[in-house]
């Protein structure tokens, strides 16, 4: 068993999609037990979603539902119904953090707002995952990691070159509802060690326009002090120009390879070596770093980088610089990355029995403790576990019956 910081926690989550139960999921991996409260007839709305190869799936095995549900279990309740109110008042008095997700006005009507919870237990660590924050006239709206964070925060502007004919799109699924969720994971973590210093509570806020802009702050803070920013590159811009080493370069095979060596000075001359061009060392428009990084110098470097890079292929140039001394990259697609060595031996993911003891893969939430990964447990089936809290909450079998009978479970 790996080690888990979390274990005897309790959450009880009340949320669906992807950005605030991935919180619970990361929450799950460090060891705390986490209760998915979904609704008694249509349970998370992301089950059985279909979105492109973003809602694939095998059997029982979905990775959209997987990701950001693993090691939960799961109970159906129609919070509309004062008995199943009821019950997630028991669950309430039990857990140590509440995580959710919903609109003001829903908390509000179902009863699940931090004052109607706080009533319940004056001691629980109340967590919003919202769209917008939970301040200002857009506290109400919802919203998607596409629309709040990736295309409002910014990221969208500054991954879209002002040449291009379209806007770049996220490249991935959920792409910032898992960032998100690592966040809110981290902040109930500190919640919970002020807690257990001081004694006091606290509410939690993480919004997914918050997380963009905190992905944008070196771009937001650069145009707060100048009062202007600085567009993308060029679509025909594979260089930056401040620097030969900084870019992407296309292979002979149409592959990509990532220069990110911001002290060219110290790298030039292991380069050149790896281009089998050891005479641009001595040349005289790159000989010194005062020579090489004036801006025509600068220019010429890049070109004689892109010009050699594209005439061999990805895989030639991937094996020849595994030696190189400064910082680089080969672009990989999901399955290059899922194969990576480096990703391999660190764990990064790992084997998860699925509901048909079939072995399936995930990745793993990227916090490690003791250098070990975590140990990964597969999402429940809807309401799989109602039965069980309903047990554990004192309930028997003839009142967990009646419960069914009302529609209050599932």
């Amino acid at each position: 068993m790996t080690y888990q910081p979390m274990r005897g926690v309790k959450i009880l989550e009340v949320a669906q999609f992807t950005f605030t139960p991935s919180a619970g999921a990361v929450l799950a991996d460090w060891g705390a037990d986490v209760i998915k409260v979904e609704h008694a007839v249509t349970g998370d709305a992301q089950r059985g979603l279909k979105l492109g190869t973003g809602g694939a799936a095998i059997g029982s095995f979905q990775p959209l539902m997987e990701h950001p549900n693993r090691g939960k279990r799961s109970i159906g309740l129609a919070l509309e119904k004062p008995e199943a109110l009821e019950v997630l008042y028991d669950l309430v008095r039990q857990s140590d953090v509440m995580l959710v997700n919903f609109l003001p006005s829903s908390r509000q009507k179902l009863k699940i707002d931090v004052e109607h919870v706080r009533a319940v237990n004056p001691d629980i660590i109340y967590a919003r995952g919202t769209a917008f924050g939970n301040q200002g006239a857009e506290r109400e709206n919802g919203g998607y990691d596409m629309s709040a964070f990736w295309s409002r925060g910014g990221s969208a502007w500054g991954a879209t070159p002002p040449d291009s004919p379209k806007v770049i799109a996220m490249p991935a699924g959920a792409y910032g509802d898992s960032m998100g969720g690592m966040t809110i994971a981290g902040g109930i973590a500190a919640a919970l060690f002020a807690r257990e210093r001081t004694g006091e509570t606290s509410e939690l806020d993480v919004s997914l326009l918050s997380l963009g802009t905190w992905a944008m702050s070196l771009a937001v803070g650069n145009a707060l002090l100048m009062g202007e920013v600085t567009l993308p590159a060029s679509l025909t811009d594979v260089s930056a120009t401040f620097n030969p080493l900084v870019g992407t370069f296309r292979t002979s095979d149409g592959r990509w390879i990532n220069f990110t060596m911001l002290q060219a000075g110290r790298y030039w001359a292991d380069v050149c070596e790896h281009l089998d061009r050891p005479d641009l060392i001595t040349d005289e428009r790159f000989a010194t770093v005062e020579a090489l990084m004036t801006p025509e110098n600068t220019a010429a470097a890049a070109a004689i980088i892109v010009e050699i890079i594209a005439s061999k292929p990805f895989d030639e140039w991937v094996e020849r610089f595994r030696t190189l001394e400064g910082q680089w990259a080969p672009i990989q697609n999901p399955l290059e990355l899922a194969a990576d060595p480096q990703v391999r031996a660190n764990g990064y993911i790992r084997p998860v029995i699925d509901e048909d003891g079939i072995t399936r893969e995930l990745v793993a939430s990227p916090v490690q403790f003791d250098n070990t990964p975590p140990d990964l447990t597969r999402a429940p089936q809807f309401a799989e576990h109602t039965d069980e809290i309903l047990t554990e909450l004192g309930l028997s079998m003839d009142q967990i019956l009646e419960l069914k009978i009302s529609g209050g479970v599932t």
